[in-house]
């Protein structure tokens, strides 16, 4: 991947880009996954060095020169515009610097930062929505049945609970307990009315371990 480091510019503005560089090491690359969390730390990042304003909504366009400006007042604006130009050339670049190889070859044809990040943000927002929808249908929908153990179906479950984290849904542990109790297949419904009924506050550790107990009791 060609590096922001790389690319050419004025004398200006090359020393901010190498110490602005050695900050964004720090940010991890955007693969497609985990869009909000990479989106929220770019955004503080730029914030930070105040480049954020180039990607506001209602940034209003500096105004051309009109014939009876003053020549102050001529100067004055070419130079709002020569930084908007410029912070918008260091904005971009930021974002891309923060792209993994993959994500950065599809936009780096993007000139715009604005337009970069609300490409960037029509493309994996909604991808980060139907992924979510899809794994939460998943974990509803998952059912366990008396073919197979249970502790290996519990596993399974806890596999989808994992995806669900990186897609920053977060599942209280007393809930998956409670789920997993409600999902156990027909075979065990006297033990689940058994647990039901305890008073005793499980956690995941502690249920894993009384369901394995049951079940080498049962085999």
């Amino acid at each position: 991947m060609s590096s922001f480091q790389d690319l050419t510019v004025n004398e200006s503005v090359a020393p901010s880009i190498q110490v602005m560089n050695q900050d964004l090491i720090r940010l991890d690359r955007f693969d497609g996954h985990n869009f909000s969390r990479w989106q929220e730390k770019v955004l503080f990042f730029l914030t930070a060095i105040k480049l954020s304003y180039i990607l506001s909504y209602d940034l209003a366009p500096i105004p051309e020169e009109k014939a009876d400006d003053s020549d102050e007042r001529k100067k004055e604006l070419q130079e709002q515009r020569k930084k908007r130009k410029d912070d918008d050339f260091l904005c971009r670049g930021h974002i891309l610097n923060a792209l993994s190889d993959s994500v950065y070859s599809t936009h780096t044809t993007i000139g715009i930062a604005k337009e970069l990040w609300l490409a960037l943000d029509n493309k994996y927002r909604i991808e980060e929505a139907n992924n979510q929808k899809f794994l939460i249908g998943n974990y509803f929908d998952f059912k366990m049945t008396d073919s197979k153990s249970v502790l290996a179906q519990v596993r399974e479950l806890q596999l989808i609970v994992s995806n669900l984290k990186n897609a920053e849904i977060v599942l209280p542990e007393a809930f998956q307990v409670g789920a997993i109790i409600a999902k156990l297949p027909s075979s065990w419904n006297d033990y689940k009315k058994k647990l039901k009924h305890d008073e005793t506050k499980h956690t995941l550790e502690s249920l894993m371990r009384h369901l394995r107990i049951e079940e080498d009791s049962r085999k």
